[in-house]
């Protein structure tokens, strides 16, 4: 929908919901909720979400379909898996979704209409298998043409499907100022909570030692990149390498493993980003709106002189 307005008016504004604290306010409806959009977009308070560059728009629909296609394949393996166990059926491990033994699986179902739900599910299971690697072939292809693939590809236990969904949907690392917020996006930030932060001693205010609760891992982030991420470092913990060194240094220290798995999967999060960064084909992908402006100093002489004491 962005891409089909863009050329038809001067300003598109794709904005996150989580953010207009002002539909949740009052009555819900259609026009309600134009006619508050437009008071916001009126007043410049709207957060404009990154829609992405069209030079990377293919590669970056290629991964949508390969994404898609191996979730509803693993969603066929699930379904075959659970027809069987409903039927009180073992079928632990892979030699259920074999060929070459799928006669000898059907023949343990004694009802016929069942027997032939699993021919259709079979059916659906080879389909999709069929375009998976079709897609897989198409979206390598793509995201070899990029050359922060072979930068990304440098990295312990991001291969070559990981490198080429990292290039879809980070796209530039001008979109994130700093590490911290490609944590965020990856679902990789802690949720903490914190009450009675300050307290009076002896009649002044001074901050409480108290230490804050954590609350877990942020909900707001991309599944997709939580998932490479996560995957990859608990790859590199499992393997050889300077990763897994990394990982026993943070066990010997005392950390949990899973939170030792969360700085590993920050680090190689950190080091991806660096290396999207790095490569000079990403960086003419720098939308205006994404590039630092430099400070200047309003022409109201109270800014001024306010900015002049805060640089003094």
């Amino acid at each position: 929908m962005y891409d089909l307005l863009q050329p038809h008016v001067s300003k598109v504004v794709a904005c996150n919901p989580r953010r207009n604290a002002l539909l949740k306010e009052g009555n819900k409806g259609d026009r309600i909720d134009a006619r508050k959009l437009a008071e916001l977009l009126r007043g410049n308070h709207l957060q404009p979400v990154y829609q992405g560059e069209n030079g990377l728009r293919m590669v970056k629909e290629l991964c949508r379909s390969y994404l898609t296609v191996s979730k509803d394949l693993t969603r066929v393996m699930s379904r075959l898996k659970a027809l069987y166990r409903s039927w009180g059926i073992p079928c632990s491990g892979t030699g259920v979704y074999a060929p070459r033994y799928r006669a000898e699986w059907l023949g343990k179902i004694a009802e016929a209409g069942v027997r032939r739900r699993a021919e259709l599910f079979y059916q659906q299971l080879d389909a999709l298998q069929s375009l998976r690697r079709e897609a897989k072939r198409d979206f390598l292809a793509e995201s070899r043409k990029h050359s922060a693939t072979k930068l990304l590809r440098q990295i312990p236990s991001i291969g070559a499907i990981r490198a080429a969904i990292l290039i879809a949907v980070l796209q530039t690392a001008y979109r994130f100022r700093t590490k911290r917020q490609l944590w965020a996006y990856s679902g990789l930030a802690l949720r903490t909570h914190d009450s009675a932060e300050y307290r009076y001693r002896r009649g002044q205010l001074e901050r409480s030692k108290k230490q804050v609760t954590v609350r877990g891992l942020n909900e707001n982030h991309n599944h997709d990149l939580k998932n490479v991420f996560k995957s990859a470092a608990t790859q590199a913990s499992q393997g050889a390498g300077p990763r897994h060194d990394f990982y026993e240094a943070l066990l010997a220290q005392g950390m949990r493993p899973a939170m030792a798995r969360l700085t590993l999967a920050r680090k190689i999060a950190a080091i991806s980003r660096e290396s999207i960064e790095r490569d000079g084909s990403l960086c003419v992908l720098r939308a205006p709106s994404l590039m630092p402006k430099p400070y200047a100093p309003s022409d109201n002489p109270s800014m001024k002189s306010s900015a002049l004491s805060s640089e003094k």
